[in-house]
């Protein structure tokens, strides 16, 4: 995008988060800005698909090799929640959700997941990330300081939660997915969840509406020449 584009995604996004509910989330440039800021692959690789996916830190850090589909046409990556994770074998009950698949949209990531898992050559059943939360926050904290060093004051801390919203506003705004599919990729159960992104939806509707006139003049009115 564009400086002016960056600007008035920005304005939007500030206040969406100054004077409504909405959830704290970055922009396209500014995800960006954090993986530049990120010393080595192992670290983008992880906060690239927290940005793509809209995994749960849980869920990314269960991932596998086997988890990931990339040789299709329409690449996309399995994510189960701990509950998931922890109900063991046999068939699961009427409704019970064991796993959800979210598409790789971008094929700019589809390939850097390709080009790493073929770097690493893990087990398919190993994890990606031998790595804990807290290691991930420290990465992230470590990113933040290396932006401020440069001058770089993010409005938003940065969390790997944050990559979560970041990921379904991304998909809302510049996607124009439908609510209801947002619900399916971020694994809600009810569609109230994702409903916290609305607000800013809202703001975002209203922008492009301004310089809509309401003012109806009284002079040339048909109702009123008879």
């Amino acid at each position: 995008p564009g400086a002016e584009q960056c600007r008035d995604s920005m304005a939007l996004r500030n206040l969406a988060i100054a004077h409504t509910d909405a959830p704290r989330y970055l922009l396209a440039h500014e995800v960006g800005a954090v993986l530049a800021m990120l010393p080595d692959l192992q670290r983008r690789f992880l906060v690239a698909t927290l940005w793509n996916t809209g995994a749960r830190i849980n869920e990314a850090l269960a991932l596998t090799p086997a988890d990931f589909e990339l040789d299709g046409q329409r690449p996309f990556v399995a994510l189960r929640t701990l509950k998931q994770r922890r109900r063991g074998k046999g068939r699961p009950r009427a409704g019970e959700a064991v796993k959800r698949l979210v598409p790789l949209l971008d094929p700019q990531y589809a390939q850097l997941a390709r080009e790493y898992l073929a770097t690493v050559k893990l087990a398919k059943s190993a994890p990606i990330w031998a790595v804990t939360d807290q290691t991930v926050r420290n990465w992230l904290k470590e990113a933040e300081g290396g932006l401020r060093g440069r001058g770089v004051h993010l409005v938003v801390p940065l969390t790997p939660h944050v990559f979560r919203h970041s990921f379904a506003m991304h998909l809302l705004l510049c996607g124009n997915l439908h609510i209801k599919r947002l619900q399916a990729y971020l694994g809600h159960r009810s569609l109230k969840s994702p409903e916290c992104y609305t607000a800013v939806l809202a703001l975002d509707a209203a922008a492009s509406e301004i310089g809509l006139s309401f003012s109806v003049p009284i002079e040339g009115n048909p109702l009123l020449s008879r």
